[in-house]
């Protein structure tokens, strides 16, 4: 089953809406899960993480999320992670 890239966005701000624990504060694709944006911590990368193998099954973002450099992984936006799966599905 491919997904398109908005498709991919809309499911991933449920899912961080639900991580989160609050409503949809204007999440979109270029919004960033560290600074200026999510502020995510580590604990809600791994929920975020889980959430995403619960609903394609068939990518690994775990090993693709653990391949990145922690630079990379601090920088990372909705849009990259939508990306991937995009590409992976």
């Amino acid at each position: 089953m491919s997904a398109n890239k908005a498709e991919v966005v809309q499911t991933l701000v449920g899912m961080i809406t639900e991580v989160l624990g609050e409503e949809d504060f204007g999440i979109e694709a270029s919004t960033p899960f560290r600074e200026g944006g999510l502020e995510f911590q580590s604990i809600q990368f791994i929920a975020l993480a889980e959430l995403i193998q619960e609903h394609w099954v068939d990518i690994d973002f775990v090993s693709w999320l653990t391949g990145k450099e922690l630079t990379e992984v601090l920088a990372l936006r909705v849009g990259d992670v939508a990306d991937f799966i995009v590409a992976s599905s």
